[in-house]
């Protein structure tokens, strides 16, 4: 039966408290991440104290789901880095409790988070970004003139297309002014043009005032009446200076229409019936199509049978059937120029009229995406609380480093990881180019293995994070020399056998000085019993475990000058003189290539020169230390 025993309260204590502090900074990081993209839209538009006050309620609200994960990963790695580095979390161990008992509290935390980031995101988060997005488009609207670049179209102002030469934001004056004014349709369209001009929202917010001067005005003067009239004609104005009214709405207040097939703005059940929507939509346009098609080219132009006698395909027209070979060529060249030049006008229209039903349904299939990316999305950001929970606790347990250093950079790359996989996979699969299921399933894939591989390791106490373990392996995999480390111990339970080590010292020393007459390594290695016949070197393996017998028993002195004698011993590699390879074949695959066998055998020849080396230290060391424990016994039997 579960209880809630005093560690897990402890422990969840601990966490609550930086998932707390945790939890406002990464809220913080990444509002001002989005602040910084519309940073624009805020500056210089005359936006009262209120909207501010909005603007920045929904983007918090709504960046809420993507800090949750962020404070989780980070305030776990804190509080169990805390736990090791204190040796809180050696003593539970010690205590019997084992470390998943230990995650146990904070695995109910997080669940019962991970539910709450779940409903918060389907009932809370999508009204705050259908908010934020509405007020985001009337804060754009808001202060057209500073909104107006140079040297492009705007189209920001209904019924209008502006282009501006050059704009002052100090004084709000536009320069180099050309206006496409359209009323009915393109025919109707006026074309204004002024040196200089300036745009100002009426009292009531809903029409602007656009003052020019120095300026021309061309207008159709087109209309129903005169729809058929060969001549259209138009009116010419100069002006010094003219006020032009146009609608405009800039009391911040947009139609929610607008954002209707947002599916980030909708709840499950809402983007259901938003796919429900779509699919039916697109079978319709395509069925429509397809009516269309057969009843304009197909029924009109495809062949339904052929003649029994001559086998030719036969064609309709006026219910009778015909060869459409036949009559082609029954036709004079003018006429045959004029049917091809028809037949050809037809087809790109058909050809035109696909492409058209091809672009409806291709938006329609992106509007499906989207609403299967934001479906998927909300399950996969409430269980990321838990994957990262799994992440950071075991790697808190396994580096054991506190504080805010090795922690947050440890997040910020996880967090890093996830954004660049899950951002890839949902614009690859919002432009169709990857399947929905794959392009939100690689972060997953790549992070749950991961927090399973690290809980495992913490769980067996693995020192996967050690720095000197791969430190090691690399100089042993490159041949470098590893540094020897002893140090002096605090607590000695068992004081060294001086006159034993003296005595091994002295044999290990005859041992040295007969293996170098022996075996000469100072000499180049016989190429065949490198890579074809194995002979291990027992003697030299021998002589290098009874040395560190006797380092490791000189290792309990509290002699500092016999400490630091044993610091200056090498550590002696006893394979590496013999052969490139443990395995017979490796040996003999690496001498047929050429190359590789090469650098093997000059490696080989190497460590060899090094083993000499070595052993004429050691035996320079032994001598010495020799001398140094006869002169520590000597000085102990003195009164």
């Amino acid at each position: 039966m579960f209880r809630i025993k005093k560690l897990d309260i402890f422990i969840a204590k601990q966490f609550g408290l930086l998932f707390a502090g945790t939890f406002f900074i990464c809220q913080f990081v990444l509002m001002m991440q989005f602040l910084w993209r519309y940073v624009d839209e805020l500056i210089g538009k005359g936006l009262s104290l209120e909207v501010l006050a909005k603007f920045f309620f929904y983007m918090g609200l709504m960046l809420v789901p993507q800090a949750i994960p962020l404070a989780i990963l980070l305030s776990s790695l804190i509080a169990f880095g805390n736990l090791g580095e204190s040796s809180e979390l050696t003593a539970i161990k010690a205590a019997g409790i084992s470390l998943m008992q230990a995650f146990r509290s904070l695995i109910a935390i997080a669940l019962l988070i991970t539910v709450g980031s779940y409903f918060f995101q389907n009932d809370i988060a999508p009204k705050c970004h259908k908010k934020m997005a509405q007020l985001l488009v009337a804060m754009k609207q808001k202060s057209p003139e500073l909104e107006i670049p140079e040297g492009v179209f705007y189209d920001g102002i209904p019924g209008c297309n502006l282009y501006v030469q050059k704009k002052d934001v100090g004084t709000g004056m536009l320069y180099g002014v050309m206006i496409y004014r359209m009323t009915d349709s393109f025919e109707d369209a006026a074309i204004i043009l002024a040196d200089s001009g300036r745009l100002q929202s009426t009292a009531d917010k809903h029409h602007i005032v656009l003052t020019l001067h120095s300026g021309e005005w061309f207008e159709n003067m087109k209309s129903q009446e005169m729809a058929g009239a060969a001549s259209v004609p138009y009116r010419r104005e100069t002006f010094m200076d003219k006020r032009i009214v146009l609608d405009y709405n800039d009391d911040l207040e947009v139609d929610n229409n607008v954002f209707a097939g947002d599916a980030r703005g909708k709840s499950i059940s809402a983007i259901k019936e938003g796919l429900v929507k779509t699919r039916h939509a697109i079978d319709s346009v395509g069925r429509a199509i397809k009516t269309d098609v057969d009843r304009q080219y197909f029924a009109k132009y495809a062949p339904e049978k052929r003649d029994s006698v001559t086998g030719a395909r036969l064609a309709k027209s006026g219910g009778k059937a015909y060869d459409p070979d036949s009559v082609y060529a029954s036709l004079s060249a003018d006429d045959r120029r004029t049917a091809m030049t028809q037949t050809a006008s037809e087809v790109r229209m058909a050809k035109d009229f696909l492409a058209f039903g091809g672009l409806m349904a291709k938006d329609g299939h992106q509007v499906v995406r989207e609403h299967y990316l934001e479906w998927i999305n909300k399950f996969t950001t409430a269980s990321l609380c838990l994957v990262f929970f799994f992440i950071g606790a075991p790697l808190g347990a396994i580096i054991r480093k506190g504080g805010l250093g090795v922690p947050v950079i440890i997040s910020v790359v996880v967090f890093i990881i996830f954004y660049i996989l899950d951002n890839t996979g949902f614009r690859m699969a919002r432009i169709g180019d990857w399947p929905v299921w794959f392009a939100k399933g690689i972060a997953p894939v790549v992070l749950i293995p991961t927090a399973a591989f690290f809980t495992y390791k913490a769980n067996k106490d693995s020192v996967v994070f050690n720095m000197d373990m791969y430190t090691d392996t690399f100089r042993k995999i490159l041949g470098l020399r590893l540094s020897r480390r002893v140090a002096m111990k605090q607590v000695i339970i068992d004081d060294p056998d001086y006159e034993a080590d003296k005595t091994r010292l002295a044999e290990i020393t005859r041992d040295i000085v007969d293996y170098n007459q022996k075996h000469r390594l100072w000499l180049m290695p016989n190429i065949l019993k490198v890579f074809f016949v194995y002979i291990p070197d027992k003697e030299v393996e021998r002589i290098v475990a009874e040395l560190e017998g006797v380092i490791e028993d000189l290792g309990n002195t509290r002699e500092k000058s016999i400490m630091k004698l044993l610091k200056q011993y090498p550590v002696v590699s006893v394979k590496a003189h013999t052969r490139p390879f443990d395995r017979r074949w490796m040996n003999v695959a690496a001498f047929l290539l050429f190359p590789v066998g090469a650098f093997l055998y000059i490696r080989m020849w190497r460590f060899r020169l090094r083993l000499f080396t070595d052993l004429k230290k050691v035996h320079e060391l032994n001598d010495a230390l020799v001398k140094e424990i006869d002169t520590l016994l000597y000085n102990n039997t003195q009164p």
